[in-house]
């Protein structure tokens, strides 16, 4: 399997209908995409209850966000970094408190939830860089809902002010770790600098009381070698690995 296509109604079949119709109109403007207010949503809350008194600032879809939330995020990011060459802008819903990254207590505490990592890892390696064609061969696993999808999600940005590069990859496998294997040989002589990974318990929620339950971690094992990055990625994980020249 070559390029690796989107869910139907994902980017790419945006722009297929977009250059239709640009076609069809003859006409010279090539349209940008934006995706707003995007995350995951569990609808909880969603629609007030009738008998719900009046509040001041009142708490309202405030979703607890899962490991596997984290992971989905993180295939959304990626999936539009790949098609970064027409999508221009693609804003988190809220920040704070609502269907967002942030919890917080009133006058307590504030923690990060699930999602905010894999965004932030993605707006610290991505900034300033330039999105390369990847071109995935991976192994399928079967789901009830959406029937036979690639285990691995992947992109990798490239930035030449010092030579480094990053990928992001998932691995939807719920159970078994995948190895992976990237042909880097024209990049010279390069180096893993780190590898770090989301990934645990399905589950796991970071809370106030414990707001670092699920976090990235360091892991070691990623190699450069005969011109190939080979690494295993963690079942159901969100990865981010790092290149630069050796030494």
């Amino acid at each position: 399997m070559s390029d690796q296509q989107d869910e139907p109604g994902g980017p790419a079949d945006v722009k297929r209908d977009s250059d239709h119709a640009r076609a069809k109109a003859r006409s010279d403007k090539q349209l940008g995409l934006s995706f707003d207010e995007w995350n995951v949503w569990y609808l909880s809350g969603f629609r007030d209850e009738p008998d719900r008194p009046w509040a001041e600032h009142p708490r309202l879809i405030e979703d607890t966000y899962t490991l596997a939330d984290a992971v989905v995020v993180g295939t959304l990011l990626i999936t539009l970094l790949r098609n970064a060459d027409r999508v221009k802008i693609a804003c988190l819903a809220q920040l704070v408190n609502a269907i967002t990254a942030i919890r917080t207590e009133p006058g307590g505490a504030a923690w990060r939830q699930t999602v905010f990592h894999p965004f932030a890892a993605a707006s610290a390696v991505a900034r300033g860089g330039v999105v390369l064609r990847v071109e995935l061969d991976a192994p399928r696993i079967e789901t009830e809902r959406y029937g036979s999808v690639p285990a691995l999600e992947a992109t990798a940005i490239w930035h030449d002010s010092d030579g480094t590069l990053a990928i992001l990859a998932v691995n939807r496998h719920r159970s078994e770790a995948l190895d992976l294997d990237v042909d880097v040989a024209r990049l010279g002589d390069v180096a893993c600098l780190d590898h770090t990974t989301l990934d645990g318990d399905p589950a796991a929620t970071n809370t106030a009381g414990a707001p670092d339950t699920v976090r990235p971690r360091a892991l070691a094992g990623a190699e450069v070698s005969g011109g190939h990055l080979r690494a295993q990625l963690p079942p159901l994980s969100w990865n981010v690995l790092r290149l630069g020249r050796s030494g």
